[in-house]
């Protein structure tokens, strides 16, 4: 019986005597996958962007898309790029897709893809939408932000017009089940990422100032969002834009992963008293 010492003495013996011996070659490491990963919505795009990799030999990135998440999900190529963002174009509003990022090293060698699940819904918006004051232009002081429609203010398909009340210019959702708040200041209307969850204001209305953003739940369960542009008491020019997934908040960027909030009904409080262009400045 051959003892391990000299099946070890063996070995070695006969690994000397092979001067032709061919060592495999050692495979590098892939790179780590992209961390940092996140979107922003556009109309009919969508903004990727993430952190740069740490391994000084990756030199580009592959980005993926696929309908739906996890392992289980295919996803195809889409683009590179030697850069950290990828602008994807040419995609339909209100449809949602998944997006990951892989990233390349100088020999060829792709990493995983990125391990966040990413996913954005691309919808409309536009700049210089003008709506009259209820008051003086009746016939152009509503909007209906599904069909990208100025309308009468009574319209039954208006989501709110542009009117005064108390001394105040307004912005008025009309319908108990239309909601409307007003988000605060904003250097454009990318301020406002999505819906928030609470927040609208009790009586429907809201005062309209100059650089502010506004969010607005539709009668038939969308989200959109505004910004004044310019304001006199005739006319108010807005920056817009308008989720057509409905019951879907993102507004821009990619929304959390909660449900949306259940609707709360209301009295149109502003219509009490008031008529909609009641103490307009001109």
């Amino acid at each position: 019986m051959r003892t391990l010492l000299g099946l070890m003495l063996g070995v070695l013996l006969l690994a000397g005597c092979n001067d032709n011996s061919v060592v495999a070659p050692h495979r590098l490491a892939a790179p780590a996958a992209p961390r940092g990963l996140q979107t922003i919505t556009g109309d009919h795009e969508i903004f990727l962007s993430w952190l740069p990799n740490t391994e000084a030999r990756v030199v580009a990135y592959r980005i993926y898309t696929g309908p739906c998440p996890g392992t289980d999900c295919t996803y195809a190529p889409i683009g590179s790029t030697h850069g950290t963002s990828f602008v994807v174009t040419g995609l339909a509003n209100g449809r949602t897709a998944y997006y990951a990022v892989a990233a390349i090293d100088q020999d060829g060698i792709e990493s995983d893809l990125s391990y966040d699940t990413i996913y954005d819904t691309p919808r409309p918006e536009g700049a210089g939408l003008a709506l009259g004051n209820a008051a003086f232009d009746s016939l152009h002081a509503g909007y209906d932000f599904s069909t990208y429609s100025v309308l009468p203010y009574g319209g039954s398909q208006v989501d709110m017009f542009y009117g005064a009340a108390g001394g105040q210019v307004l912005m008025i959702a009309p319908f108990a089940d239309t909601e409307i708040q007003d988000a605060g200041y904003g250097e454009t209307l990318d301020a406002v990422d999505f819906a928030p969850p609470a927040g609208w204001s009790p009586t429907g209305t809201v005062e309209l100032i100059t650089g502010h953003c506004y969010v607005v739940w539709t009668q038939d369960n969308h989200f959109a969002k505004f910004r004044v542009t310019s304001l006199t008491g005739s006319r108010v020019v807005l920056d817009w834009a308008y989720q057509v997934a409905a019951g879907n908040r993102e507004l821009k960027a990619r929304p959390d992963s909660g449900a949306a909030p259940a609707r709360v009904r209301r009295p149109a409080a502003w219509a009490v008293g008031h008529s909609p262009g009641a103490q307009a400045d001109a």
